[in-house]
């Protein structure tokens, strides 16, 4: 049997192309094995276990939310995040804050130098 410093030797007097996928399939191996190494650590200490709650049963329950301060008065903010709407969709509203009476400013040309 040969020792691994013989193998390297007769690795080393093939072709640049053979070498190259050995050390290729080599490099591979070794990564599959550390993979595989995680998996298995992560599988078996049950990272990957889904919990007994989980975000979709959080979002779906109701809450109820107080926006009466104790002077009577109304807390605005509150009372904007309070108000339930029927239509559940999430939306994405966007507001231009460029002012129009502004000129649009021409982009300077940067050069690089190198």
């Amino acid at each position: 049997m040969k020792t691994v410093f013989e193998h390297i030797e007769h690795i080393k007097g093939k072709p640049h192309h053979i070498r190259k996928n050995i050390a290729f399939a080599t490099a591979m191996g070794g990564t599959a094995l550390i993979a595989f190494i995680w998996l298995v650590g992560n599988v078996s200490a049950g990272t990957f276990a889904l919990k007994p709650t989980s975000f979709a049963d959080i979002a779906n329950q109701k809450g109820t939310i107080e926006t009466v301060s104790p002077n009577g008065s109304e807390n605005l903010a509150g009372a904007a995040a309070a108000f339930e709407s029927k239509d559940t969709t999430p939306r994405i509203q966007i507001v231009d804050t460029a002012s129009s009476t502004r000129p649009a400013k021409k982009p300077e040309q940067t050069t690089i130098p190198f």
